[in-house]
Parts: structure tokens; C-alpha cells; sequence
């Protein structure tokens, strides 16, 4: 017969084996969110594209714009969504973008939509699809692979700054509501299916690093501020960082982080009450427009000093 001291251990071993249980099933339902199917495609010419990343199909919409007769390749914008989102969600974006004379691009990351799944979401696959997103514009013709813009939303632009660190062919970058921290990241999710944050978000978050294989130091060196502090001293990629004031989801001390960390990154503060509503303030657009003409409409790399990637709005 076993002692009180050995039941209460093995009652111990027992708990311990369940917690880790229900924390690694709660993960693994983190690492893949709610499929939301896309609405009908926008009104405006289009095409239904599609390639392949981490061995998945990767679908997406291409609006151009037949009737304009500019001659190709042409300058391309890929609109990047974020977490439990689609492309349909993020028309938001590419149809102004769109109206304003550019060719959009705009996809289903894997997980999302009606691409294909990933084992475990994380920051990293969105920026391997959007890398795959590039890779398949380098492909076409009629497309310019020297003049690529990014806009990338929530985790769609956290994984578009891991692609800068990698040698991306971006010629510009904005981002709109990014979360920088993993721990904010985490803790968002965890809002999101109404669970607390404390103890859940470090038990979680370290089971998504082992799951995703991602080692803490691996971590550490991706943030956002240090390869955003890196393209400023290399004069590399014009970026445009935005927020809005009253994201409550992820807080704006997400930019207010990076832009204590690299003081002249050019950012803008926005008011739209939500996560996904910073283009509803008119200051939105009268940024962004005119940052994408003027990275986007010459085939001339714009000087350091012309980009102006250190100014602050």
C-alpha cells in the first residue's frame, strides 16, 4: 500500500499532468482561431490568385485596373490582415488604396479564410506568407517586384516587420494597430475568449514557444523595435507605424514602446474608438496616400534623405 506521502505526491504528479494537459489544449485552440469565410469579392476588376506557402494553398484577389493602359510591370500594394481575420475583412484598406490608382493584392494567411492550415500560428507564418505573397509577385510580368508596398494590420504587421529582418523586397511598409510585445500578443487572445490573463498568459505563452518551436532568445532578437531601430540605421525600407489612441485590444503603448526605442521612427497617433477602425480618421489616408505615391511611383530608389523614414507625425 502506498503511504500518505506517496499519495500526496502522486495526487501532485496527477494535477500537475492535467494542468499541463488543459494548458496545452487551450493552446493549441489559441494557435488556431475561428474561420471566418470571405464575403463576395469587391466590385472592381480582380483576379482569383493563388500559391504556396509552408506547403499550403494561399488564396487571395489582385485588383487592377485594365482600363488605365499603363504600361507594366506596375507598382503593387499587398494589404496583410491580421489574426481570425480574411482578405474580405481588410477591404477596408485595399479598396481606397485601390480607388487611389494602386494595384492591390490582398490574401487569406494560412488558417484564415480559404487558405490552408497551419500547425500553430504564430507571428513567423504570417510573415512566411506574406514572404510567399512576394516570391509570387516576382513571378508576374505585369507586376513590379522593385516597387512592392506593405500595409499590414494588427499581427499582419508584426509579421511584415519579421520579413524586413530577413531581406524582404518591401520598398514600403505601414502598420496599423501592431502588437510588438509577445506577451501583449498572448494576453489579447486570451481577452478575446474571455479568459484571464493572469496565470494563463505565461502558462500559455510558453507552450506556444514549444509548440512552435521558437526558443525565448529567438524571441528576444524578433522584436519589432530592434529590427525597426536596425532600418533606420541602414536607410532601408520607408516605414510608417500607426495606432489608434483608443485600442483597447491591443493598447497604444504598443507604438508608444517602439517609438521610445527608436525615437525618429515615423509614426501617427490616430482617434477611431477599436482595433480595426484607424482608417475611419481622415488623418489615416492623408498619410498613408501620399507615403505610398511617394516610395511607390518612381522606379528610382528615393535618397535617404528624401524618404524622410525618420520623421514623426
Amino acid at each position: 500500500m502506498l503511504s500518505i506521502v506517496e499519495w500526496i505526491l502522486l495526487i501532485i504528479v496527477m494535477v500537475a499532468v492535467l494542468g499541463f494537459y488543459l494548458i496545452w489544449q487551450i493552446t493549441v485552440k489559441a494557435q488556431h482561431p475561428r474561420i471566418v469565410r470571405n464575403e463576395q469579392p469587391p466590385q472592381v476588376p480582380l483576379e482569383e490568385v493563388s500559391w504556396e506557402s509552408g506547403g499550403e494553398t494561399i488564396r487571395g484577389w489582385l485588383l487592377t485596373h485594365p482600363e488605365d493602359g499603363q504600361a507594366p510591370p506596375v507598382p503593387v500594394i499587398v494589404v496583410a490582415h491580421g489574426w481570425g481575420s480574411n482578405r474580405s475583412r481588410i477591404l477596408r484598406y485595399a479598396l481606397p488604396l485601390h480607388e487611389a490608382g494602386f494595384t492591390v493584392l490582398t490574401y487569406d494567411a494560412r488558417s484564415h479564410g480559404e487558405s490552408g492550415p497551419a500547425k500553430a500560428l504564430t507571428g513567423l507564418t504570417f510573415r512566411d506568407d506574406l514572404l510567399a505573397a512576394l516570391e509570387w509577385i516576382r513571378s508576374r510580368a505585369d507586376l513590379d517586384a522593385e516597387r512592392i508596398g506593405v500595409l499590414g494590420h494588427s499581427v499582419g504587421g508584426f509579421g511584415s516587420v519579421l520579413a524586413l529582418d530577413v531581406g524582404a523586397p518591401i520598398r514600403a511598409l505601414v502598420t496599423d494597430a501592431m502588437p510588438v510585445r509577445f506577451d501583449t500578443m498572448v494576453e489579447a487572445e486570451l481577452r478575446r475568449k474571455g479568459m484571464p490573463a493572469f496565470p494563463l498568459a505565461k502558462l500559455i505563452g510558453a507552450v506556444m514557444l514549444l509548440r512552435s518551436g521558437i526558443s525565448r532568445r529567438f524571441l528576444n532578437h524578433s522584436a519589432p523595435a530592434r529590427i525597426l531601430a536596425d532600418n533606420e540605421l541602414g536607410a532601408k525600407v520607408p516605414v510608417l507605424l500607426i495606432h489608434s489612441r483608443r485600442d483597447t485590444f491591443i493598447p497604444p503603448s504598443e507604438l508608444e514602446h517602439v517609438a521610445a526605442k527608436v525615437p525618429n521612427v515615423k509614426h501617427l497617433f490616430v482617434e477611431p474608438e477599436g482595433h480595426s477602425v484607424s482608417e475611419q480618421d481622415p488623418a489615416f489616408w492623408r498619410e498613408v496616400l501620399p507615403f505610398f505615391q511617394t516610395h511607390l511611383r518612381t522606379k528610382r530608389r528615393l535618397a535617404a534623405s528624401a524618404a524622410s523614414p525618420g520623421e514623426s507625425i
